[in-house]
């Protein structure tokens, strides 16, 4: 291999592992693009929650930014894990709860994730699965009004918890009924373009024709 290729695959390597900057977009292949540990199979809380902060990495390590995202959550809405690892912390940080979780199988040191303000249902050393319930949320203790903080950090870095979502998961919306058109209702007779005729009424077994809604 070239120089040149040698230097562009170390470049890439530290994008996606957020190492050799404060300011990495991300675990995988730059802001916003796939990531390479696309590892979540659900929400932290709810179904598709409001992201109502998003992440906002500082310029320094002790910068001022938003090392993480604000997710609106009710007082007492189930936190879950978003995917297999075991709790490295769950307790209390500044009146805060806090839970912590090491992700299984993402490299050394393992990406860690963490959510607050927690009322903690789990203990430190215990191992979870993608979607166990790690606590429930707690109104009030962080820096938003009824929100869930989730972060996002390998070793002391910080980096975009939503790079944990895959595509699928990430921008999928709520479910919508589409209507049917050219179906008749039961006891419709179907014209040769699919439509019923007006007025017609559905045939008894005697060959008769059934009294239509209303008749006396």
């Amino acid at each position: 291999m070239s120089r040149a290729g040698a230097a562009s695959r170390a470049s890439t390597a530290a994008t996606a592992t957020g190492a050799g900057t404060g300011r990495g977009r991300g675990v995988g292949a730059g802001a916003g693009g796939p990531s390479e540990w696309a590892v979540a199979r659900n929400w932290p809380v709810g179904t598709r929650p409001a992201v109502l902060r998003g992440w906002d990495p500082p310029a320094t390590p002790y910068g001022p930014g938003h090392r993480g995202v604000d997710l609106a959550a009710a007082d007492g809405a189930p936190v879950r894990a978003v995917a297999a690892g075991r709790v490295s912390f769950a307790g209390r940080v500044a009146g805060r709860g806090v839970v912590s979780v090491e992700l299984t199988g993402t490299g050394e040191p393992p990406l860690r994730t963490t959510y607050e303000p927690v009322r903690a249902t789990v203990h430190k050393g215990d191992r979870v699965a993608a979607g166990q319930v790690l606590g429930t949320a707690e109104a009030a203790g962080s820096h938003c009004t009824a929100c869930l903080h989730w972060g996002l950090l390998r070793g002391e870095t910080y980096l975009d918890p939503l790079t944990l979502l895959p595509p699928w998961l990430l921008n999928s919306g709520p479910s919508r009924l589409l209507p049917v058109l050219g179906v008749p209702l039961p006891g419709e007779r179907p014209t040769p373009e699919g439509h019923p005729e007006p007025g017609e009424r559905p045939v008894t077994r005697h060959g008769h024709a059934g009294r239509a809604a209303g008749d006396r």
